[in-house]
């Protein structure tokens, strides 16, 4: 990793320390972007109790760094795939949420464009969108084959090495207060059977950390293998091109990279090279040279939802603005593919 030397966070022009990240301000406004839809939890409902004498507590706890990250509730969801969620206390999450606002704009200028994954005015979509927007470009509006490089990183969240973290954390950051929170955060979570090995999912921190992380990869990417059209979104990635060999190239540089310098492992059954024109599956939906399509198992999950919504509101359980509701997420996401069908369809429920 090339030393990028140590600067204060600096966003929008504003530079910024830790008294700002820990601010009686911060935390308020932080409070506020946390609060949003969380308001009748019994957690959120207790700390509201005793909300400001909790909110200054805090402050003095991280003014004098005698912070202390908490522990997690573990639970595990099974939508779209089995995955473990471990959850933080209200005040911990309060922490995460004054971190990011601080850090992210700043981070966030580092990243490259076509890095989707927990950025603003980003996400799934987009990704779909301008995946499809250089499938164009590199096959010449269908003129020439287009060869795809997929892959993944084999449970990328579990294997995050917590002292490359913070050594890359350390190429960015120089104020060393701030630097001690963050390793409070990321030190207070190990995934299973594993020292100073893993973040969890669910931490607002660690939407953030982990694009910090492979952005370490990305910038390998673009700078070293020279690959023009490549998008990631979280530990999913495509690169796109008209050389089969090229792309074969690249992936032995690829685990290598990712094996010495950040500890991790493409996934051995979710790395390989197919056509365009055979459909490419990235991010719940399939896309070819000249239309997208629902992937066959985010259809079945949709019908579903929405059969279960259904039954809901004729039982009274749910309002009709609920239903609504639903239905126009559904369909939102039928106007990136070829849905009209799959529309009809749900209509018949």
């Amino acid at each position: 990793m090339q030393n990028r030397g140590i600067i204060k966070i600096e966003s929008n022009g504003i530079c910024h320390d830790y008294n700002d990240i820990i601010s009686i301000e911060n935390l308020l406004i932080s409070w506020q972007e946390f609060l949003r839809g969380k308001k009748k939890r019994k957690d959120v409902a207790e700390f509201t109790l005793h909300f400001m004498d909790n909110i200054f507590l805090l402050h003095e706890e991280l003014k004098e760094m005698r912070y202390r990250h908490g522990s997690y509730q573990a639970f595990r969801i099974t939508d779209p795939k089995p995955r473990d969620i471990h959850k933080a206390s209200v005040r911990d999450r309060l922490v995460h949420h004054a971190i990011c606002r601080i850090l992210y704009p700043y981070f966030d200028k580092k990243f490259i464009y076509d890095s989707y994954s927990c950025r603003l005015g980003k996400g799934t979509h987009r990704a779909v969108s301008r995946f499809y927007s250089f499938a164009r470009a590199v096959g010449k509006n269908n003129t020439k084959t287009v060869w795809v490089l997929k892959g993944d990183i084999k449970k990328f969240f579990a294997n995050i090495d917590h002292k490359i973290m913070k050594n890359i954390l350390a190429e960015h950051i120089g104020d060393r207060k701030i630097l001690w929170l963050l390793g409070r955060v990321i030190d207070s979570f190990c995934a299973k059977n594993k020292i100073d090995i893993g973040l969890p999912l669910g931490n607002l921190t660690s939407q953030l950390l982990v694009n910090i992380y492979l952005n370490e990869f990305d910038q390998f990417v673009k700078r070293k293998l020279k690959a023009r059209y490549f998008i990631r979104y979280s530990d999913d990635f495509v690169i796109l091109n008209e050389d089969k060999s090229c792309l074969e190239s690249f992936i032995p540089r690829i685990s290598g990279f990712l094996k010495t310098q950040l500890m991790l492992f493409p996934h051995p059954d979710k790395v390989f090279i197919k056509t365009l024109a055979s459909g490419v599956d990235f991010l719940g939906y399939v896309v070819f040279s000249r239309h997208i399509i629902l992937r066959v198992k985010t259809k079945r999950r949709m019908f579903k939802k929405i059969t279960f919504k259904k039954r809901q509101f004729k039982k009274g359980l749910i309002a009709e603005e609920q239903l609504e509701q639903s239905l126009r997420s559904y369909m939102g996401a039928l106007k990136h593919c070829s849905g009209y069908k799959i529309k009809g369809e749900i209509n018949l429920l």
